[in-house]
């Protein structure tokens, strides 16, 4: 069964072997296929820019031979997240924005709004929430597994530990996974003829009763001998290759991490790592009860202020994208997934983090981006001791426009670049002297700190060129 529903797809001509693994990526390699060539590919958030044709087709359509290609197509086209996100919370404080937003969606954003009316100290504790959210392998053990990788001398090793990290992020996400199983099967009965839908519904309800006992053996047993069977049985009767046949592949997928993050998978991954000298002295302290206590006090497990909001929203996007609300609530929470699987993307190599700004009783919100260790493209200046850091920061205010702060940070040494709406311009300089003086005031060194009028808002790639490094990523031709 875990061959059958396995989530990865294998790639033609590739074994996996330590030969293949080893072959330096590079556009001029000609065993790899598909390699993006930076050369060719401009201002991927391309908000004010176009697109590269040459890149995606005479069509302009999604390409599917290359999965960091779609990434940099994705990224050109995202939305704007933070003013999706304003106008959904003017829209849930009574304010007209947003028509034909249902009762249930409104009650998640009126309680997500609660959660943003916070003090200064309370906004640092949100910001440095949503780190810590996207941090889910935190904690001493694995920062120990995360040295142990690197310092491994075998193929062996390393593969053990991605294997257990798999098995935990499965494991973490349980009750995530069991929610789809049951949203996937409910859109399935929906979508078929109800002599069909009614059997499929009286499975869905003892699948949801085994998943309040926590019988997972149970559940998985009753998806591979009834529910599979009977989807199989509906498509090939029917012929009906529409949205059950779409449903039953993604839930194929999430019977596959199912199976992967049971208790059982847990321990027996970790027990193989025991089994090596270089990890046994470390780990061996560490019992099956120790183990599940340190992976649930992590900081994954933990609720934090900003957890509890993205909770909130997710609850809302996942009624309007059930059909809840009129289009265009729709159409918002399309927008602000989309933006948000992008900046959690796996080729994303930034931070990506959320301010909400309450100005004259409007909720806002502005969007930051950092690369925590952006040396290698600004270079490393003599006597300096820490990494090199950059922010981009765009915030937007109603009464005067859209602001880009690029923030470049060395030890104290920070450099701010603001790129100001027209009606900012004049006063230029006494932002300049405002800026130098906060961060003086801050035990912080000014370096250049300027403020232009702005020509264009500024795009990803031109502050963060490391985005075009697909070769550091996994770019599979399906």
């Amino acid at each position: 069964m875990p061959e059958l529903l396995g989530a990865t797809n294998p790639v033609p001509g590739y074994d996996n072997s330590a030969a293949n693994r080893n072959i330096p990526v590079s556009p001029s390699n000609t065993q790899i296929q598909n390699v993006p060539d930076p050369n060719r590919v401009v201002g991927p958030d391309g908000r004010t820019e176009q697109q590269d044709s040459g890149m995606l087709g005479d069509s302009g359509q999604i390409r599917y031979d290359s999965n960091f290609q779609t990434f940099l197509q994705r990224l050109r086209e995202t939305p704007n997240l933070a003013e999706s996100l304003s106008r959904l919370f003017m829209a849930g404080e009574g304010t007209v924005v947003l028509s034909g937003m249902s009762e249930g969606i409104a009650g998640e954003i009126s309680q997500a709004l609660e959660m943003l009316r916070m003090d200064p100290d309370q906004l640092l504790e949100f910001v440095s929430g949503q780190f810590k959210a996207g941090t889910r392998f935190g904690g001493a053990l694995f920062a120990l597994l995360r040295n142990a990788y690197v310092k491994a001398a075998s193929d062996g090793v390393r593969t053990d530990i991605l294997q257990f990290l798999k098995n935990y992020a499965d494991f973490s996400s349980t009750k995530h996974i069991e929610g789809n199983l049951l949203r996937n099967l409910a859109g399935m009965a929906n979508a078929m003829p109800a002599s069909w839908a009614e059997k499929l519904r009286d499975l869905a309800a003892r699948l949801e009763n085994g998943i309040a006992a926590g019988d997972r053996q149970g559940n998985l047993a009753l998806l591979r001998e009834e529910i599979f069977p009977h989807m199989a049985a509906y498509v090939g009767h029917t012929h009906d290759m529409g949205t059950p046949r779409g449903l039953l592949s993604l839930l194929t997928l999430d019977v596959a991490r199912y199976e992967n993050g049971s208790l059982e998978k847990l321990l027996e991954s970790f027990h193989q790592l025991n089994g090596y000298g270089t990890l046994k002295s470390q780990l061996g302290g560490i019992d099956d009860q120790a183990l599940l206590k340190l992976l649930r006090s992590s900081e994954a497990a933990q609720s934090t202020p900003a957890k509890q909001f993205s909770d909130r929203l997710a609850g809302a996007a996942s009624r309007a994208l059930r059909g809840e609300g009129s289009a265009e609530v729709q159409q918002v929470f399309q927008q602000l997934v989309n933006a948000m699987l992008v900046n959690e993307s796996v080729y994303m190599p930034l931070n990506h983090f959320l301010f909400p700004l309450e100005l004259d009783g409007r909720m806002l919100f502005s969007e930051m981006w950092v690369d925590p260790d952006a040396e290698e493209k600004e270079g490393r200046r003599e006597g300096q001791r820490g990494n090199t850091m950059k922010f981009l920061l765009k915030v937007d205010v109603q009464s005067l426009g859209l602001f880009d702060i690029v923030l470049t940070s060395r030890d104290k040494e920070v450099d701010i670049r603001i790129a100001c709406p027209d009606r900012v311009t004049p006063f230029s300089k006494e932002i300049e002297q405002s800026v130098a003086q906060i961060l003086a005031r801050n035990d912080l060194t000014p370096g250049s700190v300027s403020v232009r009028r702005m020509e264009r808002p500024v795009s990803l790639t031109e502050v963060f060129p490391k985005i075009f490094e697909g070769k550091n990523s996994v770019n599979v031709k399906v």
